[in-house]
């Protein structure tokens, strides 16, 4: 990171900018191609972070995530514009979090549950849920495995 006095490594701050965040968009690359979605998530800290997103089973994404399954994930918040006298003078304070991963596509009944429940709580504030099969059976639950990130805050 080139601005090291912005920069964001204690896990409990980053944990905090992720609870705040709304969604997460997570990057995909397919020949030198880019494609970026934002979506809803659920997350689990701890020593082998991983967020949790739920999408219909086919897709554009699907098919880039099975050529290539390395990802980019940003989540931000906390914005607020301040102005200038200039025009380069405003700017925007924020907090962010980048970071890379594996997306894998959750196979298990029981991992698909946990993963929606983590979304449910993320958004709800709740996990106790019951799912309808049918409803499980043709929804995609994807998991991110964290390899690294990162905060930053202006």
């Amino acid at each position: 990171m080139r601005r090291k006095d912005r920069e964001i490594t204690e896990r409990a701050i980053i944990e905090e900018i992720i609870s705040n965040s709304d969604v997460c968009r997570i990057a995909m690359a397919d020949n030198n191609v880019p494609y970026i979605v934002s979506l809803n998530f659920g997350y689990t800290g701890g020593d082998k972070p991983c967020f949790w997103f739920h999408c219909a089973p086919e897709g554009r994404k699907l098919l880039m995530l099975e050529k290539n399954n390395y990802v980019c994930f940003e989540l931000d918040t906390d914005h607020k514009l301040y102005p200038g006298e200039e025009a380069c003078d405003w700017g925007m304070n924020f907090s962010s979090v980048v970071g890379y991963g594996k997306v894998y596509i959750v196979k298990e009944l029981e991992e698909k549950i946990k993963g929606l429940r983590q979304i449910m709580l993320k958004y709800s504030g709740s996990k106790e849920f019951k799912f309808n099969e049918k409803v499980l059976e043709r929804t995609k639950v994807l998991m991110l495995e964290v390899d690294e990130m990162t905060g930053k805050r202006k």
